[in-house]
């Protein structure tokens, strides 16, 4: 398996190509069974209660509390308005953006890979490396900002190298765009558009370069727009929720934050899918520090390399972090897993059967992913938060105000009462004038307004000994109560 040319150009043979896209294609039938079945995590409640309430007429920022940038809230807002305000149809768009990141990732390998003989093993061990991993499963079939992003940093991996290659500064233009739009979503994906044009300008071969950045960073302002608008029309309100939140207040009665974050950051160590991805991607690494006879595909690589790591040192320093954030990290890892495969291989003398190497590596994958799904088998799911809105409809007559959960807000399709639209903001402790103009309820004020009988039900999923609960003291309040599936709904009040 002699490698290929230096001068030969990204190839697709028809017939192992129909097979890479049927794998990938049943690896995202399998992520779709997942998403409308299991999948969910509790922050993307606010999510996408903030996508009903831009169909409703509001606007972040200016009428509800959303300390994020808001492109991903406006994406499912859009895709509600045609298919209707259902979980469903958000987790089934994330599915179908996440598979499409997986397709891109696989495709590279295999049109670009230096071996020929393994460019259909090395392709399909990256979809198997990036569609089995466990963070992606987890959250790449979700409605929050992880399938989008997912997507579109891959996208503009993509187009990157394109517009290096090619002479036209709209390829420039595009990955700008994409970039940016994943900022847009995600403040995680902050760091890929400055690693994306420094990488363009750097390893530019025709064109000119003065043009790629004006392209790049036009395209860039032009996918940040909706941002713009909005602190242009809020400037107060939009620093809080996109500066002054993530810096001061996401860690607020949180006494173990910082051990958390240590927790995070060493996590790989207790995960066997974690280490085989990072310990094939340092060997996809080496192979390519060690490589001398593709200049342009070692160069390749080495971007996936610094995409990566910017990305790993963005998500770190988030203060606190979470494994969930890492999910953005999988797509760029598993290109270079797919070069340390074939260097692994080549010192264990496998690598004249590439194929028994995959089938390997897959059902390592699977074991973990099995193992993983299997532990939080009794984690919250959308049809048991379900159950609990049936309930809040039964109790509750149309109109009355309700106090809930933004997943129950959505499901029952209730506008929240204002300031209760984001539940972790009422821990903040803040002036009641810049309180009222961010749209924040404190803890202590919405504890009056329990007292003073304002909601006609409330519903929690908290455990009955939080503390934060009973300073509510709803048991105090309300007459009836129900636990349905761990969460409590509470009403007619004495």
């Amino acid at each position: 398996m002699p490698p290929a040319k230096q001068s030969d150009p990204p190839t697709r043979n028809q017939a192992l190509y129909l097979v890479l896209c049927a794998v990938v294609a049943l690896l995202s039938a399998g992520l779709l069974v997942y998403s409308q079945t299991r999948a969910m995590a509790w922050d993307e409640g606010f999510h996408l209660l903030a996508a009903q309430l831009i169909n409703a007429g509001n606007k972040p920022y200016l009428d509800f509390c959303f300390p994020q940038t808001p492109l991903n809230a406006y994406w499912n807002a859009g895709w509600m308005r045609v298919f209707g305000d259902s979980w469903r149809m958000a987790h089934a768009l994330a599915t179908l953006l996440t598979a499409g990141a997986i397709m891109l990732s696989a495709d590279f390998v295999f049109a670009r890979f230096r071996v020929p003989g393994w460019r259909l093993a090395a392709a399909l061990a990256a979809a198997s490396v990036i569609g089995l991993n466990v963070l992606i499963v987890k959250f790449g079939t979700i409605s929050q900002a992880y399938g989008l992003c997912l997507f579109l940093i891959v996208a503009s991996f993509r187009l990157s190298i394109l517009s290096a290659e090619r002479e036209g500064a709209w390829w420039a233009a595009l990955v700008g765009f994409l970039a940016a739009a994943a900022a847009g979503s995600s403040l995680l994906t902050a760091s890929v558009g400055p690693v994306l044009l420094l990488w363009i300008l750097l390893h530019n071969q025709t064109g000119s370069r003065l043009r790629k950045f004006a392209a790049f960073t036009t395209g860039a302002a032009v996918a940040f727009v909706p941002v713009l608008w909005l602190v242009a029309e809020a400037p107060r309100q939009a620093m809080f929720n996109l500066v002054e939140y993530q810096l001061f207040y996401r860690r607020v009665e949180w006494e173990g934050a910082t051990q958390h974050d240590l927790g995070v950051l060493t996590s790989w160590v207790d995960s066997t899918p974690a280490l085989l991805l990072g310990l094939l991607a340092v060997a996809g690494l080496l192979f390519t520090v060690q490589s001398r006879t593709d200049p342009r595909w070692r160069e390749q690589l080495y971007l996936c390399c610094w995409l990566a790591v910017a990305l790993g040192l963005n998500v770190s320093i988030a203060h606190p972090t979470f494994e969930t954030y890492f999910v953005l990290m999988v797509p760029f890892l598993g290109i270079l897993s797919a070069v340390g495969l074939f260097e692994v291989s080549s010192r264990l003398d496998t690598h004249h059967r590439p194929y028994w190497t995959v089938v390997i590596l897959t059902a390592l994958l699977c074991l973990g992913l099995a193992k993983a799904l299997y532990e939080r088998r009794d984690d919250y799911t959308w049809p048991d938060l379900e159950k609990v809105a049936r309930k809040v409809d039964q109790v509750t007559p149309p109109q009355a105000p309700v106090l809930a959960d933004e997943h129950i807000y959505f499901l029952t399709r209730r506008a929240p009462p204002s300031g209760m639209e984001f539940s972790d903001s009422q821990k903040l402790n803040l002036p009641a004038d810049l309180a009222a103009s961010l749209h924040i309820v404190p803890r202590a004020e919405l504890a009056k307004l329990i007292q003073s009988r304002t909601f006609n039900t409330a519903q929690t999923c908290s455990d009955e000994d939080d503390e934060h609960l009973a300073i509510l003291n709803l048991p105090q309040v309300y007459a009836k109560k129900e636990v349905i599936q761990g969460c409590t709904v509470f009403w007619e009040r004495k």
